[in-house]
């Protein structure tokens, strides 16, 4: 997608045909099963389906040209991959424009191998964007405990599980129970995450927006950081 494109319920556009407008956003949500790097532009276009325009087909038209010049590309696991955790969170704060809510994506890798990804349109409104990198924090956070869990079962114990956020403020409030005076607004679920910071299960560290590959998840990005970071989810040519 168009690091320009901005997808509204575009009223002045002519209709299309909702049933086949569905069926091709089924089909390519299947694909994210297998394609994180479409992940963003198929739940955007998803979001579309009761009353699809002209504009919203065009974004869904993109997507299939870019798939039919990128089959090439799959998720590489390599064989003898440590099992060192590691969760990257992003949010993009206001970023949908039919509604402004946040739009939050989460990576999960097990040393380079990305074993999960997860992206949501949150359901409630963020004042800044300290509040919504700490929602995506959060949610990083439960993902990061139940992988811990999950891997118990296999006998392998991790310590804490670092998460990689690129919002100082965020980081800031997950360490320092001093912060919350000020942010009253945030819900008390959101503060899951510092609860267990402070118990030593999980460990928040500062990452670069460039280098955040959840960065990917959440909104639309420009070619060079677009390629950049689906190398970074692990997505190679491969090789017979």
């Amino acid at each position: 997608m168009s690091s320009d494109t901005k997808l509204t319920k575009d009223e002045e556009c002519d209709s299309v045909d909702s049933i086949k407008y569905q069926g091709m956003i089924a089909s390519l949500l299947y694909l994210t099963e297998s394609r994180p790097d479409i992940m963003f532009s198929v739940c955007l276009c998803a979001r579309f389906q009761e009353a699809p325009k002209t504009s919203h087909l065009e974004a869904v038209k993109r997507i299939f040209r870019y798939i039919k010049g990128t089959m090439h590309l799959g998720l590489w696991y390599p064989k003898g991959t440590d099992i060192e955790t590691v969760v990257y969170a992003d949010s993009d704060h206001a970023g949908d424009y039919v509604d402004q809510n946040i739009t939050s994506g989460i990576c999960t890798f097990m040393e380079c191998c990305l074993t999960y990804w997860f992206l949501k349109k949150q359901t409630a409104l963020a004042i800044s964007t300290t509040k919504a990198e700490y929602v995506s924090a959060g949610k990083a956070c439960q993902q990061a405990l139940w992988m811990k869990q999950a891997l118990i079962d296999y006998d392998v114990r991790l310590d804490d599980v670092p998460i990689m956020c690129n919002n100082k403020g965020a980081i800031d409030l997950s360490k320092n129970p001093v912060q919350h005076s000020r942010t009253k607004h945030i819900k008390i679920r959101h503060h899951f995450l510092l609860d267990n910071v402070q118990k030593g299960h999980i460990l928040i560290e500062k990452v670069t927006s460039v280098d955040n590959i959840a960065d990917i998840l959440t909104k639309p990005l420009k070619r060079e950081s677009f390629n950049y970071l689906r190398l970074g989810l692990g997505m190679m040519e491969h090789i017979p």
